[in-house]
Parts: C-alpha cells; sequence; structure tokens
C-alpha cells in the first residue's frame, strides 16, 4: 500500500486565521506547488497527506484550525512529537512518496525523514508526473 506525502507551507488561507474554524488541508494550504500536489493525488484517486510542523500527518478527512508555526520554531519536545506521530500513522504503508522541492527543503524534514523507523520506505521524488 502507498501514500503520497509533501510538507506544508506558510502559505495558508488567511480567512481562517483568529478563528476556530477546522477545515481540511486542501482549504487551508494555498501554497501553488501544495495546490497542485492535492490536485494530482485527487485526480489519480491515490491516498495523500500533509506534514504539518504542528499537527504531524495530516489526513485529507482530518480537520484542523488554522495554525502559524514555522519549522525553524519546532522545539526537541515538538520534533520527537512530530517523529512519533510521523511514524505510527504511517507505518500501515508500505511505500511512502515523498514530494519536496530540493532547493526549499528544510533541515526538520530531513532529519525527521532520516531518523523515522520508516526510512527504507520513503521513496522522494520531485515531480507532480510521478503520482501514480
Amino acid at each position: 500500500m502507498r501514500i503520497y506525502i509533501t510538507h506544508c507551507s506558510a502559505k495558508k488561507n488567511e480567512k481562517l486565521k483568529n478563528t476556530n474554524i477546522e477545515v481540511t488541508p486542501d482549504i487551508l494550504y494555498l501554497a501553488t506547488p501544495i495546490q497542485r500536489f492535492i490536485r494530482k493525488c485527487k485526480e489519480k484517486r491515490v491516498k495523500w497527506a500533509i506534514f504539518s510542523d504542528l499537527y504531524g500527518v495530516w489526513f485529507p478527512e482530518e480537520k484542523y484550525c488554522y495554525y502559524d508555526k514555522h519549522p525553524n520554531k519546532v522545539t526537541e519536545k515538538e520534533y520527537h512529537y512530530l517523529l512519533e506521530n510521523f511514524t505510527k500513522k504511517l507505518q500501515q504503508y508500505d511505500e511512502i512518496w515523498f514530494y519536496y522541492n530540493p532547493g526549499r527543503f528544510h533541515s526538520l524534514y530531513k532529519r525527521l525523514l532520516q531518523e523515522t523507523p520508516l526510512k527504507e520506505k520513503i521513496i522522494f521524488f520531485t515531480h507532480i508526473k510521478d503520482i501514480k
């Protein structure tokens, strides 16, 4: 079983800021690369998720509130929560396809993907066309 995942972005739906409205990740994240990723996953009807700096692995059917958490601000304690969350929520998958831009790949994600016990299941890709 395969899942496609990418990391979150700073560009979010500002209309949700300072509200308690819970939304799915496709409503919150507005950055063009994430929207393209989501559209392609929906088009291909594949399992997907967004990796949030606050919530961890965020599946499309889950709802959360707007947040503003930069990866530079993740504490060690929060990092360990994110690592445990990633491992627990994705352990059932045989392949974890991680979409990223090499020029904008934060060290937090690099570290997490190197330290997860699931690292042997991770396949990195940089082109949306690889979602099949």
